[in-house]
């Protein structure tokens, strides 16, 4: 068990119990804020509809992730091997960026339904910024020295991307998959709070407007979790990545 990982844990379980000691001390009503014992009731008795929703969410996050990621490395190449590209699209995925997704969400819903797709899209456009900016800024900062060398081999500009800037790039693109772990669940979670009837942002909607708190404090720490899982999973993938990088 690494030093993050206790660090974690020790956290959450701090949060608890001054969340525990606030309820206790001030006395708030349950539909207010309920207590970590009355959540975790709930979260047993509802474990089934939970982990139905989870599934769900879970399923638009990973297939936002995987296509947000296609793109934005496509996008980042693109903009290497064609300047003309990197003119016209730049600033059209600045401008995609400068909308809030929750301006987003109601347009994508009407356009592509209430089904899962519109909540895959969310996501795919909050990450598609991040690995695309994350995996260009590596290719352009290449040690000038890799450069120089490969220029005095004669090498051509498509061999120069593809066998020295892209791997240089490497742990630059790494970290824009790792912030997109991140961001993915808020896109599909906002695209099921505007319009859905499935998923942990359909059923804490749900529950919030049927009163019943400590439900939606369940579904709330469920996709925490999630999204701490997800990133977890990524970052210990990246760090055994690079050591078998280092090993070769």
């Amino acid at each position: 068990m690494n030093s993050a990982f206790r660090s974690g844990i020790a956290a959450m379980l701090g949060l608890i119990i001054l969340w525990q000691i606030v309820v206790t001390l001030t006395g708030v009503p349950r539909f207010i804020l309920p207590s970590p014992y009355l959540v975790l009731i709930s979260f047993i008795e509802n474990r089934g509809l939970i982990f139905e929703h989870t599934l769900v969410t879970l399923t638009e996050v990973i297939l936002g992730l995987f296509i947000g990621i296609a793109l934005g490395m496509i996008t980042a190449l693109q903009f290497e091997i064609s300047p003309t590209a990197k003119f016209f699209l730049k600033p059209v995925l600045i401008f995609s960026q400068a909308i809030p997704v929750f301006a987003l969400a109601p347009v994508l819903t009407l356009w592509l339904g209430y089904g899962m797709i519109s909540k895959v899209t969310m996501a795919v456009l909050i990450i598609y910024f991040p690995v695309t900016s994350a995996f260009h800024d590596g290719l352009t900062r290449t040690p000038p020295g890799l450069i120089d060398l490969a220029k005095v081999m004669q090498a051509k500009h498509l061999r120069l991307l593809f066998l020295i800037k892209l791997p240089a790039a490497v742990p630059n693109l790494l970290s824009g998959i790792r912030l997109a772990a991140v961001y993915a669940p808020i896109g599909a979670v906002i695209g099921e709070w505007v319009g859905s009837s499935q998923g942990l942002g359909y059923l804490m909607l749900l529950a919030n407007g049927r009163v019943k708190t400590d439900l939606m404090f369940a579904a709330l720490f469920t996709l925490g979790f999630m999204s701490m899982s997800l990133y977890g999973l990524i970052t210990v993938w990246i760090k055994l990545s690079f050591k078998r990088f280092e090993t070769h």
